[in-house]
């Protein structure tokens, strides 16, 4: 009697460890699919990042130069303004340019809805007041344009209406904004830019680029591989804005 329970424990234990080494073998995945299911989950979690949280942009233009180079690529914070906190001066943001909202441009914010704003021989006015100098902020160019010539140099006064928002470019000189096109309206922003996180030296002996394309990709591969460690602007990477 005794040996029949002994016998039936083993056979339970027995079929106990032949269901956990088919549980086991269930869990153990192969290595490939477990860096298939991590490259997807990475993949997917990037994707929402970039709809829904952050845009990467290239600066092409030296209106912010200063603050920022062309060739600079930055990270925009697409969330910073949707939750009730509205844009500040000082803030430098990518918006729809509002001649033509397929273009994005990026200015710094100098005076706010309800505010006047005026540029007298070059020094910027807001609310009768000199407006705070931005650290990088620049004129390269010592002529004064008179205001029946040019709004670059003087313009105003201009009284920046609701959900609008005046912008400057750091580089004052060479820089097409508010004094020539008008306010950014709120609905434009897309965001405010954080920081630099790649910075290209552009070169006007580039290789250029076009079909049937793969002679110039080729040239591309060459020209990045010897010009990787030159061209990179190192001191301007992780820049904050």
């Amino acid at each position: 009697m005794d040996q029949d329970f002994l016998i039936q424990d083993i056979k339970r234990e027995h079929a106990r460890g032949e269901a956990r080494k088919v549980l086991e073998q269930r869990d153990q995945k192969p290595l490939w699919r477990e860096y298939l299911e991590t490259a997807v989950i990475a993949l997917v979690a990037a994707i929402l990042l970039r709809l829904f949280v952050v845009s990467a942009y290239r600066v092409s233009s030296s209106s912010m130069e200063g603050a920022l180079y062309e060739g600079d690529y930055i990270f925009v914070n697409k969330l910073a303004y949707e939750f009730g906190t509205p844009p500040q001066a000082d803030d430098i943001i990518v918006f729809k340019y509002p001649n033509n909202p397929t273009k994005d441009f990026i200015k710094r914010i100098v005076a706010t809805p309800g505010q006047t704003v005026q540029v007298a021989d070059k020094v910027v006015y807001v609310d009768n007041e000199v407006a705070k100098i931005p650290i990088y902020s620049k004129n390269v160019d010592q002529r004064i344009i008179p205001g029946d010539l040019s709004f670059r140099d003087n313009f105003g006064p201009y009284t920046v209406g609701p959900d609008e928002y005046f912008v400057l470019g750091d580089n004052r000189d060479d820089s097409k904004d508010s004094r020539f096109w008008g306010p950014v309206p709120l609905e434009n922003v897309r965001g405010k830019a954080l920081f630099v996180y790649w910075s290209w030296q552009p070169d006007p002996d580039a290789p250029g680029w076009g079909f049937p394309y793969i002679v110039d990709a080729i040239q591309w591969v060459g020209y990045g591989i010897y010009n990787f460690p030159s061209h990179i602007r190192w001191d301007r990477l992780g820049s904050s804005l």
